[in-house]
């Protein structure tokens, strides 16, 4: 992030974190994007997170399905 990025990819970054501090880092996450103008790829499990997000995709059985807020 020092570097500003315009692109950031993110592959779990609350797995490890309780329920709290997860949604923490993703509040900054998605802060940062909007504020800094970072475009963010992350990949979770989290229905929590994914909620959030203004657009989520999902593969499953090899197809693409997609969801806009």
């Amino acid at each position: 992030l020092v570097h500003r990025p315009r692109l950031l990819l993110a592959d779990e970054p609350t797995g490890n974190l309780d329920e709290a501090n997860a949604q923490e880092l993703f509040q900054l996450l998605l802060s940062l994007a909007n504020n800094e103008s970072i475009a963010m790829l992350i990949a979770t499990h989290n229905p929590v997170l994914i909620e959030q997000m203004p657009q989520a995709y999902w593969l499953s059985g090899g197809h693409i399905s997609s969801r806009t807020a």
